[in-house]
This record gives structure tokens, sequence and C-alpha cells, in this order.
């Protein structure tokens, strides 16, 4: 049992580390939702936990890129259905297409991930059938290098900047929820709610 508000941001500290690092873990996938009222489930790829900060990988193509452009608020939601917690977290995303936080993801990614980034056409484009979108060429297969160097044009990253976090602990003794929110001087504070 949870019995202190500290207790409980340990907690999501913990399981956002987790579901970055484990993609077995029921975070490592996450809902995330666009100020356009657009919701899509994501690979959680990165937590810092120094800036508050979650990263993502996507499409610089796609319609989320440009709902949230250098900063729009978007919201994460995570459920580990084994613990029963929720965790809903606010902040502001940005896309970063270019500059070392999108180098350094591009540079940890395997060749085989790189490759859903070869698209001809945009995420979301009309097809005349179910396809993939990759060439022909690629479609199957562990690309090398040399084949996955023009996906990195199409290669962006989804940065939030947290500001909110909602927990809830569902359990049989009675549900418990909290909430933290960052001031402006980058402080956290928590408090109780009624779940």
């Amino acid at each position: 049992m949870f019995e202190t508000l500290d207790e409980v941001m340990r907690d999501i500290m913990q399981r956002l580390v987790r579901g970055a690092k484990d993609r077995r873990n029921d975070m490592h996938t996450p809902v995330v939702a666009t100020s356009d009222a657009d919701v899509r489930v994501m690979v959680l790829r990165e937590f810092d936990s120094e800036a508050m900060r979650l990263r993502f990988h996507t499409d610089s193509r796609s319609p989320k890129t440009h709902a949230i452009g250098e900063g729009a608020p978007v919201g994460v939601l995570l459920y580990d259905k084994g613990a029963k917690v929720q965790i809903r977290a606010r902040g502001t995303g940005r896309i970063e297409h270019k500059g070392p936080i999108a180098d350094a993801a591009w540079a940890a990614s395997t060749n085989f991930a790189r490759r859903c980034y070869l698209a001809q056409n945009a995420p979301g484009n009309a097809s005349e059938e179910g396809v993939s979108g990759l060439p022909e060429w690629a479609e199957g297969i562990q690309p090398n290098e040399e084949q996955v160097a023009p996906a990195r044009e199409n290669f962006a990253v989804l940065l939030i900047e947290l500001e909110q976090f909602d927990w809830l602990y569902l359990a049989n003794s009675g549900h418990r929820r909290a909430q933290f929110s960052c001031d402006d001087g980058g402080e956290w504070e928590g408090r109780w709610v009624i779940p």
C-alpha cells in the first residue's frame, strides 16, 4: 500500500524508467493524445528523470508532428494491468527533426527500426490496398546502413516535458489517487485526491 506522496512519486519514476527500458513492461506502449483529440499507442523510448521528459520516435511527416510542432499540450496514458496502476501524464510536446537529440536517437536505433521511416508516403495517406508503405525491396528484410540512410529525412522525435501526473492505484480495499504538478521553479508538489 502507498502511504505517502513521496512513495507515490517514487513509484511513478520507477515505472517510467522500467517502461522505457523493458519492451515487455505494460508501460512501454502508452497511449499518447494530442490537442486535436487524436490518440495513438506509441513506444516509450526514454524517460529522462532529471529533465522530466519522455521521448518517442515518429515520422516527421505524420499528422501529429503538425499538431504538436514546436510546442503543444500532449497527454500520455500508461497502465500496468498486473499492478493495477494507471498514470496519466500531461506536458508540453515538441517535435525535433534535426539536432543532437534526434541525431542520438537515430544513431541508437537499429536498422530494422529505421526501416519504418522509408515509407514512400506520409502516414495517414490513402492507399488502394492494405500496405506497409515501405518500398517493395524493404519488406521483411534487415536493411544495411546504406539502405536506411534516406530514412533519416523522415525520422523525428517527440519530446514531452512533463508538467502533471495523475496516479491511480486500484485496490479491493479502496482505491488511492494522487496528483502532482510542477511549479514554475521546477519543484513538484503532490496532493491526495478522491479516486
